[in-house]
């Protein structure tokens, strides 16, 4: 062999031996845990258990940010948290390897501030879905993937009291199944898979089916399927004993929180409606929790009420739910973003993108705090 030719073969040995290096660490990157700055355990102050509100942390990845979120949650008086936690940014890249970065700190940091965690998993990442599919684009093929993804959330933060599991976000939405038209007999099958996988690793985690979009059916049910159908379907389809809970979506629309529920109607009670057909469906012990809902006081929303009425609805909305047994938390929609959208989404915040306390913090604040 001439010493060009060898000289040849050992520089592409070299670069071998440095991509397979670098692939090496890569994944080993995913699975090395960051030092977070954790301050001293707290414990919620409330009248109610019950109060608790949706956040917006997946992503932001500033530890100061998410630190100080959560402590003015602690200090609302809210006990609970809803959070996204994206499969997506577990695993950006393939089935091998997590990165546990962003969902560490959250965690981390909401269970220090003495608050329960209930974690929303969906999202789907690039490689588990087809080309041009948006990222609720969830099809059979990769069910075990997903539960995969699920089971392991569940044993790596059950030693941080994280009980909560809930499969999936609104599937009576095409938005949220991946543009296609809503499926509850495709949804019962994913709950199939994930809830036995989920209950032999982790026995004692609670498996929340996904909280429905509140309403009559749109577009003949193709954009929206009636959520009170959707989950008669779901019966049907034989998905009881594969959820432990069942998360709900308690909009109040333009109502007090009081005003009788009807089937034709989106009002906070319409929990009401879904407590009874779960019970009519033999489901009588399994408990509800709100995952979203609340009003909207944007000044300029034909949807929104007065910012008055939404501060004596909210607190209306807290108090009332404490009367139904059935009920383990309320968490309304949402606490705060860090950016602004200057448009109607703006005003279901708690707190502005700066982290200044609008009028309906305070109030409930003093309601849950028990302050006169």
């Amino acid at each position: 062999m001439t010493k060009p030719k060898r000289l040849a073969l050992i520089t592409y040995g070299v670069i071998i031996l440095i991509v397979s290096s670098l692939l090496v660490a890569e994944l080993l990157v995913l699975r090395l845990p960051t030092q977070l700055h954790l301050p001293p355990q707290q414990q919620v102050q409330t009248i109610n258990p019950l109060v608790g509100i949706h956040t917006r942390l997946a992503g932001v990845g500033d530890e100061a940010y998410i630190q100080r979120t959560l402590e003015q949650v602690r200090e609302m008086g809210a006990s609970w948290i809803v959070e996204l936690f994206p499969w997506s940014y577990v695993q950006p890249r393939s089935r091998y390897g997590y990165d546990w970065t962003g969902a560490d700190m959250i965690v981390q940091h909401a269970r220090r501030q003495g608050l329960q965690v209930v974690a929303r998993l969906d999202i789907v990442p690039e490689w588990a879905r087809p080309p041009r599919t948006t990222d609720r684009y969830l099809d059979p093929d990769h069910y075990v993937d997903y539960a995969n993804y699920v089971v392991a959330f569940a044993e790596r933060y059950r030693p941080h009291d994280v009980h909560h599991l809930i499969i999936w976000n609104e599937p009576n939405l095409s938005f949220e199944w991946g543009e296609r038209p809503p499926d509850p007999g495709a949804y019962a099958a994913l709950l199939k898979v994930v809830y036995p996988r989920v209950k032999a690793a982790v026995p004692d985690a609670i498996v929340v089916a996904g909280g429905l979009s509140p309403g009559q059916s749109l577009g003949d049910g193709t954009v929206r399927m009636d959520d009170m159908q959707y989950l008669a379907s779901l019966y049907h389809a034989g998905a009881a004993p594969y959820f432990d809970q069942w998360a709900v979506h308690a909009y109040g629309g333009q109502m007090p929180p009081d005003t009788d529920p009807a089937p034709e109607v989106v009002n906070f009670r319409r929990i009401e409606l879904v407590h009874a057909l779960m019970d009519a469906s033999g489901d009588t012990d399994k408990p509800l929790i709100i995952t979203e809902g609340g009003w909207n006081d944007h000044p300029r929303w034909a949807a929104a009420v007065q910012p008055a009425e939404r501060i004596r609805w909210t607190i209306a909305a807290y108090e009332l739910a404490r009367a139904y047994d059935w009920l383990e938390a309320v968490c309304f929609w949402q606490f705060s973003t860090p950016f602004a959208t200057r448009s109607y989404p703006d005003n279901w915040n708690f707190v502005a993108p700066d982290g200044t306390p609008r009028v309906i913090y305070l109030a409930v604040q003093q309601y849950a705090r028990g302050w006169e």
